[in-house]
């Protein structure tokens, strides 16, 4: 549709198009503005394609694009001079749309931006015809995209069918070989759970076999461990009728020494040089003296039996401490706990400990104090007294077996006294080769 106004049939500049310009032909126009803008002065563009002067065509074309449309659409005056830069560049072309017969041999696209520019009469028709005919182009080529496209697709859709058929073929032939597997692997289990069910009957029988020579091991133990206690029982005795033996033997020597030493002083009474080459003593006792019996005006055993120290005398203590190489164990919260129990743990300790230093001073014997190291919160900051070995019990063990632990590393024969109450450790001890005494008795020793 064109519509004229005032010049005549024959004035292009009265046409006007009444659809949107189309996007090739645009972009033929802004590129004709952008080769025409750089021959132009900055008083010849219009006021607001001056700050893009200096720009490049290409960065023309690309910021200023929008702006030198709308400029080339509304002023005639800078259309008609972008007309006449368009004129020396091209001039067949504008020439023949001057005469209005645009060469046909012409890009649509050139000759209707160029018409859209100069806008001879008919321009609009020619705009019209151009955008007609890229939509034609760009039909056809989208037609024979879509057909190359759709010939494409059919040859992958081949493709994909010949694959799949082939790959159909193969897992059909993988699947058989899965079941011919399969059917291998369930006779195989069959014949594994055969054999668990044969191997779980036999562990039921190992462990019946195992319980009973377990009954039968633990009879034979016990047998054993009674037999054991009976032999050492036997071996105790053999023991004690050993050592009696011993003494009695040793004994018999005694008197057999006498006798002889009694005659060697005899022969040294007849012999003097042969005295002064032995240097022998002289004899003290008769082999009469050895006879037991009671003299005129000496005590009677029933007399020596009355004079017999009690257990409950300290003077008994005293004598256990003067056996050679005596060690006295303590268990010191019996003895304080026996003796002075109002008093705080700490002062017990302190006291018994003083009173221990002196006694280990008279009678140089050794002495070890035992306290039960279970009543303690935190370790215990204490000096041990000269002579005195001050142990604490671990944790989990009592101050009773540290100290039937004590007896148990001396070695037999040692004079070993345990100061307890606790019959218990007494017992222990006494069974162990100590010598039990009770806490009364060393606190009255002590006082």
């Amino acid at each position: 549709m064109v519509e004229t106004t005032g010049g005549g049939p024959q004035d292009g500049a009265a046409e006007v198009l009444d659809r949107p310009l189309p996007d090739g032909v645009r972009r033929k126009v802004v590129q004709i503005v952008a080769d025409g803008f750089g021959g132009l002065t900055v008083v010849e563009l219009p006021a607001q394609l001056r700050q893009y002067a200096r720009f490049a065509p290409n960065r023309r074309a690309k910021f200023a694009g929008n702006a030198m449309a709308a400029a080339l659409e509304t002023d005639p005056v800078f259309r008609q001079r972008i007309g006449e830069k368009l004129r020396e560049a091209q001039p067949e072309l504008t020439g023949a749309l001057d005469s209005g017969s645009p060469p046909p041999a012409a890009d649509p696209l050139d000759v209707a931006a160029a018409a859209y520019v100069l806008r001879p009469p008919g321009w609009v028709k020619l705009v019209t015809a151009a955008g007609e005919e890229v939509q034609r182009a760009d039909a056809e080529r989208a037609d024979e995209e879509t057909r190359a496209e759709l010939e494409r697709l059919r040859a992958e859709l081949d493709r994909a069918r010949e694959h799949t058929r082939s790959e159909t073929e193969r897992l059909r032939t993988e699947l058989e070989a899965a079941k011919k597997e399969a059917e291998s692997l369930h006779r195989k289990l069959r014949s594994a759970l055969s054999d668990v069910r044969r191997g779980e009957a036999a562990a039921r029988k190992l462990r019946g076999e195992m319980e009973t020579v377990r009954a039968e091991g633990q009879a034979q133990v016990s047998a054993a461990e009674s037999e054991s206690r009976r032999l050492k029982a036997r071996l105790g005795e053999t023991e004690a009728a050993l050592e009696a033996a011993r003494r009695a033997a040793r004994e018999g020597r005694s008197v057999e020494d006498m006798r002889v030493r009694l005659l060697l002083d005899t022969v040294l009474d007849a012999a003097q040089g042969l005295r002064r080459e032995l240097a022998l003593p002289p004899v003290s006792v008769r082999p009469a003296e050895t006879v037991d019996a009671v003299e005129p005006g000496r005590m009677t055993p029933k007399d020596i039996a009355a004079r017999a120290l009690s257990e409950h005398d300290p003077a008994i203590l005293d004598q256990l401490l003067a056996l050679p190489q005596a060690h006295l164990v303590v268990d010191g919260y019996n003895v304080t706990k026996t003796g002075y129990p109002q008093m705080p743990l700490e002062k017990q300790r302190l006291r018994l400990l003083g009173q221990l230093a002196q006694l280990a001073a008279q009678t140089g014997a050794e002495v070890t104090c035992v306290f039960d190291g279970a009543e303690l919160a935190a370790p215990v900051l204490l000096a041990p007294p000269r002579g005195v070995r001050v142990l604490f019990s671990k944790p989990g063990v009592t101050a009773d077996e540290l100290i039937r632990q004590l007896v148990r590393a001396e070695p037999p024969g040692r004079p070993v006294i345990v100061a307890s109450t606790d019959r218990e450790v007494a017992d222990g001890v006494a069974r162990a080769g100590a010598r039990p005494v009770a806490s009364a008795v060393l606190l009255k020793r002590l006082a």
